[in-house]
Formats: structure tokens, C-alpha cells, sequence
């Protein structure tokens, strides 16, 4: 039986503990899983297939912190976390948080309000560490109600924008667009139905060799520029393999292949949470940005996966690049939450405040180009920008604890 450390709290039918030993990471699976299958909110980052995969490949013994709630012996609320020490203090990171565009926990929505505070409890009655660090917390995140319980400093910080848009068919997608720009995207997806490469669903059986030649494709198509060097590395391969081939079997990860005459020519992963369909990481042949228009390509396909599965947006995750504006899509902004547990938490809040500050000054440009978007006429100059890849969240280079992207 897996060991508790801290306060177990007790209150009528709920208990509440914080879990240490790593064995607890597949004791969890079933009623991680089953309680990710009931919160609308939850993203693939927060699936017991991508941390419990993340761990294994780059988890640190000692480090596991699993903040437990259940409710008549069920699982209701969940918070997947490690310590890491930073500027001298012991900071609570989501696992994965390095490698995912959304922080958050799990929260039972039937009984939200108690299971926040019950997991706000089982925290604070863990000793040792000083500020819990929610990097990237969506407006729909469950983390905010935990926020709300709890009983210490909250700081919220502005953190990544994520652009959105809705899951339509192509009919209503191409609306969205001034008539011009329109136009000339129904000639681009003409000329990719008429001679641009063939578009195939991967079954989940073929899911990991798939990964393996997306990465293969990815990197050729990053040779002689500046690659994120995290997608080199074995862990990162290992760590992609394992987590999407257990989403695919779930239904939370799609890999698309794109063949011309029967060779691989790109390769896509769509992640699919409740709430979207998002483009975590491509590949493709770099000759084939001269053919056709890739990114179109690869959005064509998300949305129709969104449309298909009932999602309602297609989320291009993390970044503001200028390429992606022509789509005309909704800006979100992700907030990072910092829960204090202990003063000792104040030079790392501290810092963390400076960073926010430089990251605000350095993006303003980019909330103008929000506000004012792109000349709808200025397609051919966006298509310069959108050949030299899709960055942030699928080729996102800051780094950040271990070495891995943030």
C-alpha cells in the first residue's frame, strides 16, 4: 500500500493526502484516468498518460508530490506535481509543465468547491517546500478555484497567449476571412486537394513508428537553423512515443501522415482535450514548403478532426507568431499562478515578477498586433514568415530547470 507523508484530512466522507513514492504513479491510472474523463476542462497535459510518461523519462526519485482527494474512496480531485529547488526555495511544478501549454489540476466538477479545498488542505499540511508555481493556468482552468481556497498569497501573473479558432466546417472558416484573403486561401486549398500530398489518419496501433518518423522529419526540417534542443534528445523522443501512444489508444491524440507517391512528405500531432483540437508538433519534408502552402495544410485537417469530433475550437496553442494572424484568430490568455505556503517564498515570487515585467515589455508589440492584425492583403509576406516553421509550442527553444523547453 502506498504511503501518505503530510496531514490526511478528514471530513466526513472526504480524505486527503500527498503522496511521495513513485509507485503511486500506476497505482492512480485507473481513477486518474476516470477522473479526467469527468473534468470538461482538463487538457491532454494533465492525462495520467502524459505525466506518468514524463516522469519516467525524466522525473528524479524523491522529487514525486501526488496531491490526493477522494470522496467515499473516489478519486475527486488530483494535483501531479514534483519539487524542484529554485533561487533557493522548494517549488511545486504540475509534472510535464515544461513540456505542456496548459498547468492546471483535477477537480471532480460535481464537487469542485470541496475537493479544491480539501486538496488546498492536503498541501499546506505538506512540509518542506514554499511556493506552488502554475505556469501556464487557462481561463478555464480548475487551478483558479484552488486559488480561491486558498487561505495565504496568491499572485497571478500574465504568462503565454494562445491563439483560437472555432471548430468550423471549411465553409464557415473561409466567412471569417475578408473577402481577398478568401479567396485566395479556396486557391490554396484547391491547389493541396488537386496536387498537394494525401492526407492519412494514423490508427492508434501505428501511432508509435509514426512518432518516431515525425521527429525524424521534424529535425530535418529544423538542419541548419536554430531547433529546439530538447526535440534531439532521446528522453524527448522516448517521453513523445510513450505519451501519444496512449492518448491515441484513449482518443486524446491524433497523428496525421502526408504521403506523396507513396513516400512520407509531413507528419502532424493533434492532441484533442474537451474543449479543442491543438497542434502540438509537426515534421515535414523541407522541399515541400515550396509546393504548397503547409500550415493551411495542416489547419485544414485540425479543423475538420475538431469538427468531426464535436470540439468546439482549434487551439494553435502557445505563440503569437505573425503567420498565424491571417486566420484571424481569438487571442486567450494563460496566467501563472503563484501560491505561497511560506514567506520564504518571497525572492522567488520576487523574481518571478521581474521576469514578468521583461516578458510584457518585450511582447507589447505583440498585444498591438492582437489589437490592429495583419493587412488581410498581406498574405504573400506572411507566407515568408510562415516558412521558417511553426514555432512555440512545436518548436519553442526557452529553457527552463532541467534543460527541457519551458
Amino acid at each position: 500500500m502506498t504511503a501518505a507523508t503530510g496531514a490526511a484530512a478528514r471530513t466526513g466522507l472526504w480524505t486527503a493526502e500527498v503522496l511521495r513514492d513513485d509507485a503511486a504513479l500506476a497505482e492512480l491510472r485507473g481513477p486518474w484516468e476516470d477522473l479526467h474523463g469527468r473534468c470538461p476542462a482538463a487538457t491532454p497535459f494533465q492525462s495520467h498518460a502524459w505525466a506518468a510518461s514524463w516522469w519516467r523519462h525524466y522525473g528524479r526519485p524523491g522529487r514525486l508530490r501526488l496531491a490526493v482527494v477522494r470522496r467515499d474512496g473516489r478519486l475527486a480531485g488530483l494535483a501531479a506535481l514534483h519539487a524542484v529547488p529554485r533561487r533557493g526555495c522548494l517549488v511545486l511544478e504540475p509534472l510535464a509543465a515544461d513540456l505542456s501549454d496548459f498547468s492546471d489540476v483535477l477537480l471532480d466538477p460535481d464537487h469542485a468547491g470541496d475537493a479544491a479545498g480539501h486538496l488546498a488542505a492536503a498541501l499546506l499540511g505538506e512540509p518542506g517546500w514554499h511556493v506552488l508555481a502554475l505556469p501556464e493556468t487557462g481561463p478555464d482552468a480548475a487551478a483558479h478555484l484552488l486559488a480561491e481556497r486558498w487561505p495565504r498569497r496568491v499572485r497571478r501573473l500574465p504568462s503565454s497567449t494562445c491563439l483560437r479558432l472555432p471548430a468550423e466546417d471549411p465553409a464557415a472558416f473561409l466567412a471569417r476571412l475578408p473577402g481577398r484573403s478568401a479567396g485566395k486561401i479556396r486557391a490554396r486549398l484547391r491547389r493541396i486537394e488537386a496536387a498537394g500530398p494525401t492526407a492519412t489518419a494514423v490508427p492508434p496501433d501505428e501511432v508509435p513508428r509514426a512518432v518516431e518518423e515525425l521527429l525524424d522529419l521534424h529535425v530535418r526540417q529544423w538542419e541548419g537553423r536554430g531547433i529546439n534542443p530538447e526535440h534531439l534528445r532521446g528522453r524527448f523522443r522516448r517521453h513523445l512515443v510513450d505519451a501519444v501512444t496512449a492518448l491515441a489508444h484513449q482518443g486524446g491524440a491524433q497523428v496525421f501522415r502526408y504521403t506523396e507517391d507513396g513516400a512520407l512528405v509531413a507528419a502532424d500531432l493533434a492532441l484533442v482535450g474537451g474543449g479543442f483540437v491543438g497542434g502540438y508538433l509537426f515534421g515535414c519534408d523541407p522541399g515541400l514548403r515550396g509546393r504548397v502552402d503547409v500550415s493551411l495544410m495542416l489547419l485544414q485537417q485540425e479543423l475538420l478532426l475538431a469538427h468531426r469530433l464535436g470540439r468546439p475550437a482549434v487551439n494553435m496553442l502557445r505563440g503569437v507568431e505573425e503567420y498565424k494572424m491571417k486566420w484571424r484568430p481569438d487571442p486567450v490568455r494563460n496566467e501563472r499562478l503563484l501560491l505561497a505556503r511560506s514567506p520564504l517564498a518571497a525572492p522567488f515570487v520576487a523574481a518571478e515578477l521581474g521576469r514578468a515585467g521583461l516578458r510584457a515589455a518585450k511582447h507589447r508589440h505583440r498585444d498591438r498586433a492582437l489589437a490592429h492584425p495583419a493587412d488581410p492583403h498581406a498574405d504573400r509576406a506572411n507566407d515568408r514568415k510562415d516558412g521558417a516553421a511553426r514555432p512555440t509550442a512545436r518548436n519553442r527553444t526557452r529553457p527552463k530547470g532541467n534543460g527541457a523547453p519551458e
